[in-house]
């Protein structure tokens, strides 16, 4: 089967990077979004900003599969840490996403997907044991490797790769009550971000294989202390570059 391989990204800052490995370029503008097409190396691949929130990232995760015909999706940005141990720069990848907002209460059970019979949804295991080799190289090759030496000073990176649970909600998550409140109702939750459990919902419906990647760039509460825009420029969008162009490598 010819791979083509759809790539979003959650911010437009942390794809830029993937965008400069395209070659063969071109960009199709529909709905308001921008897709480039191109291949990296010999894959085909489309990239695109899903923007933010659940339902702006899923109009553009259906338009990468209906317009664009991908075979696989990955999704690759920055969450805020849940669990216990997590740092600034550890690396999780999905093996199942939930909707930490989706809540349907009395007609059918919190957090489950309506007409679904689900609350949680699988990421494909090949596609996710291929992030999770292509992450597990690049860690070993050092992270200085991926952002510079400075970058890595300057955020005290030291990063780990993790393979959990990802939930996703339309809220930014900035508070201890919060970040409290959705472990206790979803413990094994490792982060909290704004898209991807939306995406792993228009895969499943349209069975495309997906995995979603996610650099912490925060720890969900009041004690965050990173520049984020810096952090999005510097590191996450290095990540991305780094970690695509693995993957991609490995197919």
């Amino acid at each position: 089967m010819t791979r083509n391989i759809g790539i979003l990204g959650a911010m437009a800052q942390e794809i830029d990077e993937v965008k400069a490995l395209l070659t063969e370029k071109t960009i199709v503008k529909i709905a308001n979004r921008e897709f480039v097409v191109g291949k990296i190396g010999n894959v085909r691949c489309v990239v695109a900003f899903s923007k933010w929130g659940k339902v702006a990232a899923t109009i553009t995760a259906t338009l990468l599969i209906q317009e664009f015909d991908v075979t696989d999706l990955i999704f690759i940005g920055t969450a805020g840490a849940l669990a216990d141990g997590l740092k600034v720069g550890d690396i999780v990848i999905s093996k199942r996403l939930v909707q930490h907002d989706l809540d349907a209460r009395p007609i059918i059970s919190r957090f489950e997907l309506p007409l679904l019979n689900r609350i949680y949804v699988d990421s494909d295991s090949d596609l996710t044991e291929l992030a999770g080799k292509a992450v597990s190289n690049l860690l070993e090759k050092g992270v200085e490797n991926m952002v510079g030496e400075e970058a890595v000073k300057e955020f005290n990176l030291s990063p780990k790769l993790y393979f959990g649970d990802i939930a996703s909600g339309d809220q930014f998550i900035n508070s201890i009550e919060k970040r409290d409140e959705i472990l206790s109702l979803l413990p094994d939750v490792l982060c909290v971000e704004m898209e991807g459990a939306a995406v792993a919902q228009v895969c499943l419906e349209f069975n495309t294989p997906f995995t979603v990647i996610r650099t912490i760039s925060d720890t969900a509460d009041h004690n965050a202390r990173v520049d984020f825009g810096k952090f999005i420029v510097e590191v996450a969008n290095a990540y991305s570059r780094a970690i695509i162009g693995e993957i991609v490598r490995m197919l």
